[in-house]
């Protein structure tokens, strides 16, 4: 390692930037296919054939098409495919996935108002992420030497420098995170107090993810002559995300020599609520047809959430600074404004036999509003309630950079053979959220950046969903059981790309220029889910 008098600029690639709290958005704000049996064996395109209590949190007028007075249960289990066992995670995990009940209350001869309660799990995180790969001599703990070397303000100066003391290397600034500090008081300075970075020759990763976002909706619906169903949900959101990851790299120095590893260990837990308001229609536009049309729209799900991790650096080089183990500790509160969401759907019935359905749905999850809390809530001196917030621009710049559009299409289908009997077939795909060259950038002047504790970024392709379906009635007992497949492929990079020239005294008291050279390749990571899932229902 080197020590080093004077700095210079560090310059950092320039690809679109993306804030780290991107990422750990995108798990809450992204949503499963999940509710009744019926509805996942049918894909989930029920918005306009209705008379499903899934549809209470998509289409509320959904609710409107019961006829009877109705209460279910859902639960199953999930298994992901192709993934190796890591920490306390498992492969297969049972699950409760949703549990309801509907009032129907008859007003006329063809008219009902009919009243609504139902929990599903929107979101299961249980999932193991695992990524390894060779590095080339790039490495994790250079982008922190990167970081603290130097940056350009508007003014050309350096903002950011490095400081050699007793207890170590650091930055003092805005762009520097809980993982720099670490490295910086950890590893990147000797005892003898000379300074640098050691580059890699491979990495492996492994993440177990764990915990959900259960949803809780209240329904008001109806409709008037059989003809027009509207509806109005007000959803409860409760999220309880757990990831814990261990990264580790595999040192050599300027021979090429391994020297031993260095690991990262890093537990984040995210909690949090948050509520929503949905509303919707279902029309017959013939009214000797059965033929409807769904249209429906989401607002933003207004989220008060609560980031905490513990991270811990391991040097099991012989390159042995103050401290050979470092632990961090650190969280902060903050909100979290999902974008609007719309729909529209179309559905048809022959008969009692088949029941087709389609539907499609869009959100700009570029729009998703991250915001800093900038004081506890409060009532005023009139008794009003507020709850102080501002938008992170820097964060939401960049979020509306790397995310994108998405496009969800539902295809359904329900076959009676004969009338206690019911096949179903269903397909989804949703287009991807992420742009392509987008990544997890730490060095932005944002809350996301400054408490980030990981580096590693996974862009996610499109999503393909198939599901198929059983159900058998028994006077007014309903049993369904439903199988879904999806799969998704995805672009996984330890940490983003980084490169930038220096200046130093060598040991013979030379001035040199070095370089700082580490662009990590990508690897391809798939999430592969096989879900099962069994409802029993009563008509009451």
């Amino acid at each position: 390692m080197k020590r080093i008098y004077s700095l210079a600029i560090m310059l950092l690639s320039m690809t679109p930037l993306l804030a780290q709290e991107t990422y750990e958005n995108a798990k809450i704000i992204n949503e499963d296919l999940n509710g009744t049996a019926r509805y996942v064996g049918m894909g989930g395109a029920m918005e306009a054939l209705g008379a499903d209590i899934s549809t209470i949190g998509s289409n509320p007028a959904g609710i409107g098409l019961f006829r009877k007075s109705s209460v279910s249960m859902s639960f199953g289990a999930v298994f992901q495919q192709d993934a190796k066992s890591f920490s306390d995670a498992n492969k297969a995990n049972l699950s409760f996935d949703q549990v309801g009940f509907v009032y129907s209350n008859q007003t006329g001869a063809n008219s009902y108002i009919n009243l609504g309660v139902n929990y599903h799990k929107s979101r299961n995180f249980d999932y193991i992420l695992s990524a390894s790969d060779a590095l080339n001599n790039a490495s994790q703990n250079s982008l922190s030497f990167a970081k603290a070397i130097g940056r350009d303000d508007d003014n050309g100066a350096t903002i950011l420098n490095i400081e050699e003391t007793s207890s170590g290397l650091y930055g003092v600034d805005p762009w520097t995170s809980q993982l720099d500090n670490l490295y910086y008081n950890n590893f990147l300075i000797e005892q003898d107090g000379s300074a640098g970075w050691n580059v890699a020759s491979g990495y492996d990763f492994n993440r177990a993810h764990k915990g959900y976002v259960g949803e809780f909706d209240l329904n008001l619906s109806g409709n008037i002559n059989g003809r027009i169903f509207l509806g109005l949900t007000v959803g409860i959101h409760d999220v309880h995300y757990k990831g814990y990851s261990e990264y580790k790299e595999e040192l050599v120095n300027y021979q090429d020599k391994p020297i031993g590893s260095v690991t990262v260990v890093d537990q984040r837990n995210i909690t949090g609520a948050g509520f929503d308001i949905k509303i919707g229609g279902i029309f017959r536009p013939v009214e000797e047809s059965p033929f409807r049309i769904g249209l429906y729209a989401s607002t933003p799900t207004w989220y008060d959430l609560k980031t905490e991790n513990r991270t811990h650096l391991v040097n099991n080089t012989y390159i042995k600074p103050y401290n050979s183990n470092f632990f961090q500790n650190n969280g902060y509160k903050f909100k979290l404004y999902t974008p609007w969401k719309f729909g529209m759907s179309i559905g048809h019935t022959v008969g009692n036999y088949l029941a087709l359905g389609a539907s499609y749905e869009y959100s700009d999850y570029g729009k998703t509003d991250t915001r800093i809390k900038d004081g506890d809530a409060y009532y005023d001196w009139y008794g009003d309630y507020h709850d102080p917030s501002s938008s992170d621009k820097v964060m939401n710049d960049h979020t509306e950079k790397t995310l994108k559009g998405v496009s969800t299409v539902k295809l359904g289908m329900e076959y009676k053979p004969f009338d206690e009997m019911a096949v179903r077939f269903g397909y989804n795909y949703i287009s991807p959220m992420y742009n392509k060259d987008g990544y997890k950038d730490g060095t932005l002047d944002s809350y996301g950046s400054n408490y980030s504790s990981a580096t590693d970024f996974t862009n996610w392709e499109a999503t393909n969903r198939i599901t198929c379906g059983l159900g058998y009635t028994i006077g007014q007992l309903s049993l369904d059981l439903a199988y879904q497949y999806s799969v998704s492929n995805g672009s996984f990079k330890p940490f983003m790309d980084s490169w930038g020239n220096f200046n130093y005294i060598d040991t013979d008291g030379q001035r040199k220029t070095d370089m700082i050279d580490s662009y990590p390749g990508s690897t391809k990571v798939s999430n592969k889910r096989h879900q099962l899932l069994f409802t029993v229902a009563y008509k009451l």
